[in-house]
């Protein structure tokens, strides 16, 4: 038997390294072993399949108890580069790290970016990320020309943005099949860096106002905000914008290579660091440290790039830092029009001294078109939590309901442990995914933990 046919058994997490699970890993390195691994799912019959590609979703979408899970990190060729198009071509196993380090030097970027450049083009497509730049850009699929599809029955089909299954698909979190290729629209820069303005907001009701009257002038927007701030100062933030810099905005010393890309690598966390290193005063310590060594304001500073989108990624294994109970991922949008009930689930968090020190706000424009894709207009709250914090479900069930009481949503791809009556409440297209995916897939031949948890 060839590796994708007979695969091996293997413990697996998403990155917050909770609620382990076992499955049956098959790394499928052409379209052809890719069929052949889904046939085989189908004939056995048994707990059917799940995509996965770098293990970046923070909960259980990319595991599959006691079933099969498709590693899509083999399928790793970038076929095409048209820059006249300014489009790229590739297997869906490519990261986007990838992509960087042969893109920039050829004057293009990717159109979207998440917190980490080490997901792949077809979790990119799965999980429809977002990044800095939703208000201006949209997500992932946005940007998407085509994709190749495998699909239960063993067909590789060809999609194009407004198909139905493309719709499916993109946020479909890998339950539709699975992404072969993809052909993607990508952004002209002429740098590797970035322009930067930062500046530091006493609280929420300013960051808000800030953020409201000027993002439309940047193309990237986040704010960090201590949640460990109480009173007045609730939400006190650090707000980052900017755009991809010009050749004369850039250091003397970087001119002469201007789209070089040479991300910084750190020592990676050590294993077995303990669980309570995160507490409320250790945070509180960083949070306070952070905020005021912030300057006040300043413009036109210029940034690499990795330095501006991902500052985490240059220390491996950063999740480490939680200890071995791990970590929580919450994430919400809500309306611009409920920004009360933001104001009251960060109230809530900082009256509780939840122990968050990587907690972003961002601004969501046009809905995208995936029907269980995250972002639709309004704030995105994400925040990271110790999953051993005593009381943490319940008190996180508290904010799920504010959530969907505004008929706001969670990110699926953040998701380890919402309530699955939740579900049909902030996504409405539910019923509508529920029912293509049963007349596609009748033999739940593509499924996870995540879809047996939630009844996706």
């Amino acid at each position: 038997m060839s590796e994708p046919e007979r695969g091996r058994t293997r413990l697996l997490t998403g990155w917050g390294r909770t609620a382990p699970t076992g499955a049956r890993v098959h790394r499928p390195r052409t379209v052809e072993e890719a069929v052949a691994a889904v046939d085989a799912v189908r004939e056995r019959g048994a707990r059917g399949s799940i995509p996965r590609g770098l293990g970046r979703a923070y909960g259980d979408a990319a595991q599959n108890a006691g079933g099969t899970v498709l590693d899509a990190t083999g399928l790793d060729r970038i076929r095409a580069i048209d820059l006249e198009a300014s489009t790229v071509t590739c297997e869906a196993g490519v990261s986007l790290h990838r992509l960087m380090e042969v893109l920039l030097p050829l004057g293009r970027f990717v159109p979207v970016t998440p917190g980490t450049r080490y997901v792949t083009v077809g979790g990119a497509v799965g999980a429809d990320i977002h990044g800095k730049n939703h208000h201006v850009s949209g997500s992932f699929s946005r940007h998407v020309v085509s994709l190749e599809l495998l699909t239960a029955d063993g067909r590789v089909r060809t999609l194009a943005p407004g198909d139905p299954l493309f719709d499916a698909t993109a946020g479909g979190m890998g339950l539709t099949g699975l992404v072969l290729s993809v052909t993607l629209r990508l952004l002209p820069v002429e740098t590797s860096w970035m322009t930067v303005d930062t500046e530091r907001l006493p609280d929420l009701d300013t960051l808000l106002s800030r953020m409201t009257e000027s993002d439309h002038r940047y193309r990237y927007s986040v704010a960090w905000i201590d949640l460990l701030a109480r009173g007045p100062a609730a939400g006190r933030a650090v707000l980052t914008r900017g755009d991809h810099a010009p050749p004369a905005a850039l250091p003397r010393h970087a001119r002469r290579a201007p789209l070089a890309f040479r991300p910084p690598r750190l020592p990676p966390a050590p294993r077995g660091l303990p669980s309570g290193l995160l507490r409320t005063s250790t945070v509180g310590a960083f949070n306070r440290l952070w905020y005021h060594k912030a300057p006040r304001s300043r413009t036109g500073e210029p940034q690499r790039l990795a330095s501006f989108f991902h500052p985490l990624d240059g220390v491996g294994h950063w999740n480490r830092i939680y200890g071995s109970a791990g970590f929580v991922q919450w994430q919400c949008v809500v309306g611009h029009e409920h920004d009360d009930a933001l104001r009251r689930i960060v109230q809530r968090i900082s009256r509780r001294s939840c122990p968050s020190f990587l907690a972003v706000l961002k601004r969501f424009g046009a809905a995208d078109p995936g029907w269980l894709s995250f972002p639709r207009p309004g704030w995105t709250l994400a925040l990271d939590l110790p999953a051993g914090l005593p009381g943490l479900g319940a008190f996180l069930d508290t904010l799920d309901e504010e959530v969907a009481a505004v008929q706001g949503r969670l990110y699926l791809a953040k998701d380890a442990r919402m309530r699955p009556e939740l579900l049909p409440v902030m996504y409405p297209e539910l019923e509508r995914f529920r029912a293509l995916r049963a007349e596609l897939d009748p033999h739940g031949v593509f499924t996870s933990d995540l879809a047996r948890r939630l009844g996706i």
